[in-house]
Parts: structure tokens; sequence; C-alpha cells
């Protein structure tokens, strides 16, 4: 799954360490999502876009290769 969580949190000017802080994961998960080895959660997405001020769905964007 696709996501802008690096390009997001520089608009707002955080680290992946107090990203991570902020939705209660560690920086080594903020890290895994932005590489795209790991897909949150809905919650942790739904944390995630809250902090970071930006729908869901403008976050992740989910590819023809994730539906398998």
């Amino acid at each position: 799954m696709k996501n802008s969580i690096k390009i997001q949190r520089a608009i707002k000017g955080l680290t992946q360490a107090g990203l991570a802080e902020k939705v209660n994961v560690t920086r080594q998960t903020i890290n895994a999502i932005e590489l795209e080895k790991y897909s949150p959660s809905a919650v942790l997405a739904l944390k995630l876009a809250l902090v970071l001020d930006i729908k869901v769905d403008e976050l992740f964007q989910l590819e023809k290769r994730d539906w398998n």
C-alpha cells in the first residue's frame, strides 16, 4: 500500500520519532510504514491521518497488487 507519510510528516515538521510518539508506536513502525514494508491497522491509519491533518484515502493509496 503506497503512502505519503514521509511527505506529510515533512510538511508538519515532524520526525519519525515525533510522529511515532503522537500515535503511540515506535519510530521503527513509522519507518516500516513509510518504506511500505508494513500496512498499519485501520485504527493506526486513522490516528496517522488525524495527526497529519489529512484524509486517510489521501494518505494511503491501495494498489492493485495489494488485492492479492
